[in-house]
């Protein structure tokens, strides 16, 4: 697979909740504003009555600058790989349901409907009754890349989308290969390729958004520049906020993220309750977008929903004219006839033939009898393809 980033990509597997892996992932899913979203499942080589089982599912989070400003990994992308296969689902849908439904995050996917119809499946059949039903805010590379190279100059919008293979290819010079895509994902353990494979595939998707966050920011559209906090800023006391409200805010803000940071390494999935309290932990503690995402999810945003047909598999009914007991009798009594066929057949040397079948082909099989003739039968049709005019006796 030849992939070169610009910016150093971090995997990470998570294969249960009570690994460090999965503290990471819920500490970098309240830091960041975008995550690009991917599934992966075993193949069916035949149609199925039932939907594929998600083995993997990838979650590439950007933090935002907000969280350390004087870092130089703040924005570096980081990918998840959610082993459905070791975790129990039911200890993670809460996560991943307030995750697709957070107002906080904008969500990325390629045509992701149908990884959340499988998802959803998935958890439906390990007990979460109610699986998943929507995703939003969202917006789909394909959406990026029409905005991009068809609405922007003015084109139609092509009848066929374009693989993810080729619009990575168009705006991030890179080649993804695809060959992975059909592997068997049930198997354990999974082999580095495909570990790289699946987090490169999320990864491309906020690699992408990015380039069109600049470009609209470059238009005017939507974005504007988003002065990054200065060091000595984090220093000012109440003095100079109040002299200084622009820069004031960003600090205050900057500041109250510190301390949920502090509040969720030591009470998630840490929380000491008596016998018989029940209390619903929210999963995570988010902050409000940039003001740059709310315009672009307020201009160009989309969701995802599921009606109840998209949760049960499509049965290919082949629909066919109902015949006439009539016609059907017809046919078997013909079928009959051709049964009660005794004696050798009219070309037979004993009959006076010569030994070779010989067929006059309707016009409405000509192609049958050209057929014939190309295997050495004698075949024809009649000269005329328009019937003889009708006379009165």
């Amino acid at each position: 697979m030849d992939c070169t980033y610009r910016k150093p990509l971090k995997i990470h597997l998570v294969t249960s909740t009570e690994s460090p892996e999965f503290t990471h992932l819920a500490r970098a899913l309240s830091q960041s504003s975008l995550v690009g979203l991917d599934a992966e499942w075993k193949p069916q080589r035949s149609h199925q009555s039932n939907f594929p089982r998600v083995s993997l599912l990838q979650l590439a989070c950007q933090p935002g600058p907000r969280f350390n400003p004087e870092s130089d990994e703040s924005n570096a992308s980081v990918v998840f790989l959610l082993d459905l296969s070791s975790i129990p689902l039911p200890s993670i849908w809460e996560l991943l349901k307030e995750l697709f439904v957070s107002p906080d995050i904008l969500k990325l996917g390629f045509k992701f409907k149908q990884d959340l119809i499988y998802l959803s499946s998935t958890f439906c059949s390990q007990g979460c009754d109610i699986g998943f039903d929507r995703v939003e805010p969202y917006l789909d590379i394909t959406s990026i890349y029409n905005h991009l190279h068809h609405k922007q100059l003015g084109r139609k919008l092509p009848k066929e989308t374009k693989s993810l293979a080729n619009i990575c290819k168009e705006l991030l010079d890179i080649s993804l290969s695809k060959e992975l895509q059909c592997s068997d994902w049930s198997n354990r353990p999974l082999t580095e390729e495909q570990k790289n494979y699946a987090a490169i595939d999320a990864h491309c998707l906020i690699e992408i958004f990015n380039i069109f966050q600049v470009k609209v920011a470059q238009k005017g559209n939507s974005c504007s520049s988003i002065s990054e906090l200065d060091s000595s800023n984090l220093d000012l006391g109440l003095k100079g906020i109040l002299e200084k409200p622009d820069i004031g805010n960003k600090t205050v803000r900057f500041k109250l993220c510190e301390a949920l940071d502090i509040i969720r390494a030591t009470s998630y999935y840490s929380q000491c309750l008596p016998e018989g309290v029940v209390s619903r932990v929210s999963y995570l503690n988010t902050m409000p977008m940039d003001e740059s995402l709310v315009k672009i999810v307020r201009k160009y945003g989309e969701k995802i929903l599921l009606r109840e047909c998209d949760k049960a598999p499509k049965t290919s009914k082949k629909k066919g004219r109902k015949r006439s007991s009539v016609i059907v009798d017809s046919r078997e009594k013909r079928l009959d006839d051709i049964g009660d066929w005794q004696g050798p057949p009219p070309w037979d040397l004993s009959l006076g033939g010569d030994g070779y079948p010989k067929f006059l082909c309707d016009v409405m099989v000509e192609g049958l009898a050209k057929h014939l003739r190309c295997v050495g039968i004698d075949a024809a049709t009649p000269r005329s393809k328009k019937p003889e005019p009708r006379s009165n006796i």
